[in-house]
């Protein structure tokens, strides 16, 4: 305890402002996801509190981020889209997804898998941030100029004849869960289709114009429209803010610019009592936890999602170790990986059940916090506590602010969350693929595969094809690498190591010996499958040396067992040298070793080998100088 309250001037200040800097963005990210601007503040003030609680890295703030949202979009408007459109009906289900997220980044920090989330390859990660970017970006554009799809009447109406198709189909799935048979009683049909009314088809009708005008597709599709509808007021709004948010930075770092612009134009539109769109009504009191989700629980709503609360989990992960990597080289200390993802895992439980946005260790409010003095776990805490009580005292404040205002933060945010490092190196990266006549960089492929699929498809799809890709390019590589340097060669290309010069000459006709150096896997297998083809029929020992081989996988392993078998059957003697831990390890659990390879004929090193040699291998008359060096293979 006395170690958490040492720094709690530094905490309390380094809280305070990264809990200011978190405000805006808090409510911008609600109101993006489609939850609410209530949502993202809820988010924020748990995930910070508990993850700094539970965490295992003492700087961290964490709360919703650019990536974590974009992701919670495709649940959301998943799910609400199942449920007439309707936010209320479909709640407990994606309150249930995040919380499975949570749960399952607990599971990842009991197992260990903290430690190898750096392992995520650079370019993947590049791609997804800067297609998070432009997701973030062109989204913002609609509310940015205050056109909103679902109260453009002439927009929705073309949408009413496939509303009334979809109400009609409900009707008739209805009837087939009840076991009425349409043609035995067409009459209850056609009942319950004059009981829809014109306000039924109408909200249909808004849920699929909004639905269609969504993501990068749908905004590009109805720009067009959009820019034939501007409403100035939102338009101005929003350019002030960004305006502000850029030269502010300029003036001073000090202060958050995005809370000075949020503060400034928000006050100018209410001052002046401009005819402005406010965000949605914050509640005010405390946080009630939402129970429906498990009061109305039902399993086939959320198990097409269980992906996707993976891939939230895994995201969050990585965005969390991230940051907290950037904390350790400003802080000099060293984060605990599997400690913070369980923190992290607690944090968004709890705020799911609380109707909060998931989120993640944030890189700027990290920074920020600690800039401003903070050092434990208490600077998190404190930023949640100062979060809620601007909840409490505020809530009717907040909801006056202007939703092109929080557009306005959400195109910076995008612009900003773009990786340039990445996209600046395009030029510069070497080209070592080759498909055909065409060369190409596979780093530079796999990230824009990912950035082009997860703008125009699917965040999570895009992630797993991405992973999918560097796996099989590595793999590519590793194996070209270790074929071309692990000695895996035909008679006339191997040859003797240093050790080897005072081998007896008039044993050379008999004895042949082979290097393995690197690993025997499934990439470096082919040359050393013609071994056996590659000995004389004169020859009566074969000694594989294998202190250089440090690892085999299955594939090595079946190679190594058949190529042994084909000498067996020539009745060559097989002397291993020098085997190591794992590839041993792997030869024993199939009986390589004892039952090819006897203990007998495994030396510990060169010189006992060759001793046995000596003792065991009849002797050959003296051969010339010009064979001599086509014998060590």
């Amino acid at each position: 305890m006395k170690h958490i309250f040492s720094n709690l001037k530094g905490d309390l200040f380094g809280g305070i402002t990264a809990g200011i800097v978190a405000l805006p963005l808090a409510l911008a990210f609600g109101v993006s996801s489609g939850m609410g601007p209530s949502a993202g503040l809820y988010g924020a003030i748990f995930i910070s509190f508990f993850a700094a609680l539970f965490g295992g890295t003492n700087t961290q703030i964490s709360g919703p981020t650019a990536p974590m949202t974009a992701v919670s979009m495709v649940v959301i408007s998943g799910i609400v889209a199942l449920n007439d459109g309707s936010l209320e009906k479909a709640l407990p289900a994606i309150l249930l997804v995040f919380l499975l997220a949570g749960c399952m980044q607990i599971v990842l920090g009991l197992i260990g898998v903290g430690k190898y989330i750096r392992y995520i390859p650079y370019p993947v990660v590049s791609g997804f941030m800067t297609a998070i970017g432009v997701i973030i970006l062109v989204t913002q554009l609609l509310p940015s100029v205050g056109y909103y799809p679902k109260e453009d009447v002439a927009f929705v109406e073309n949408f009413k004849p496939q509303a009334e198709e979809l109400i009609l189909s409900s009707i008739l799935s209805e009837e087939r869960g009840e076991g009425i048979l349409v043609l035995d009683n067409i009459q209850e049909t056609v009942r319950r289709a004059h009981e829809v009314t014109d306000e039924s088809i109408l909200k249909e009708a808004k849920t699929l114009a909004n639905s269609d005008a969504s993501g990068v597709f749908g905004t590009i599709k109805v720009l067009p429209r959009a820019l034939q509808n501007i409403n100035w007021l939102e338009l101005m709004l929003a350019l002030s803010t960004i305006l502000i948010i850029y030269g502010f930075k300029k003036i001073t770092k000090t202060i958050p610019s995005a809370l000075v612009a949020l503060i400034v134009v928000s006050s100018v539109a209410y001052g002046f009592n401009l005819d402005y769109r406010p965000i949605e009504q914050i509640p005010g009191g405390f946080p009630i936890p939402n129970l429906k989700m498990f009061t109305q629980f039902e399993l086939n709503s959320i198990t097409p999602y269980v992906f996707t609360a993976l891939t939230l989990a895994l995201l969050g992960a990585i965005d969390s170790l991230l940051t907290s990597v950037v904390a350790d080289n400003m802080t000099k200390t060293k984060h605990l990986p599997n400690k913070e993802l369980i923190g992290q895992g607690v944090g968004n439980s709890i705020a799911a059940i609380f109707g909060g946005l998931p989120g993640a260790g944030a890189t700027i409010r990290t920074v920020v916090n600690i800039n401003a003095g903070g050092k434990t776990k208490l600077s998190g805490m404190f930023a949640g506590v100062l979060l809620l009580l601007i909840l409490l005292a505020l809530g009717p404040i907040a909801s006056q602010i202007p939703a092109a205002v929080l557009a306005g933060i959400l195109v910076t945010v995008g612009i900003g969350v773009m990786d340039y490092k990445g996209l600046k190196a395009i030029p510069f990266m070497p080209k070592d693929a080759k498909i055909g006549p065409f060369k190409f960089s596979s780093e530079v492929t796999i990230m824009l595969v990912v950035m082009v699929l997860s703008s125009v498809w699917n965040l999570v799809y895009a992630v797993g094809v991405g992973l999918i890709i560097a796996s099989l390019m590595f793999m590519k590589k590793m194996g070209d690498l270790t074929a071309e340097r692990s000695d895996v060669k035909s008679l006339e290309k191997e040859k003797g190591w240093a050790d080897e010069a005072n081998f007896p000459q008039n044993l050379k006709e008999e004895v042949f010996i082979k290097h393995l150096k690197g690993p025997l896997f499934f990439g470096s297998t082919s040359e050393f499958l013609n071994l056996s083809k590659q000995i004389p029929k004169n020859a009566s020992t074969v000694i594989i040396r294998m202190g250089r081989m440090q690892y085999m996988d299955q594939s090595g392993l079946y190679t190594l067992e058949d190529v042994l078998i084909d000498l067996k059957k020539e009745n060559i003697n097989i002397l291993f040298v020098n085997v190591l831990k794992q590839p041993r390890y792997m030869m024993e659990r199939v009986n390589i070793i004892p039952h090819l390879i006897p203990e007998k004929h495994i030396f510990t090193n060169f010189t006992a080998c060759i001793l046995w040699v000596k003792n065991n291998v009849k002797n050959q008359p003296e051969i010339s100088s010009s064979s001599k060096n086509s014998k060590i293979i």
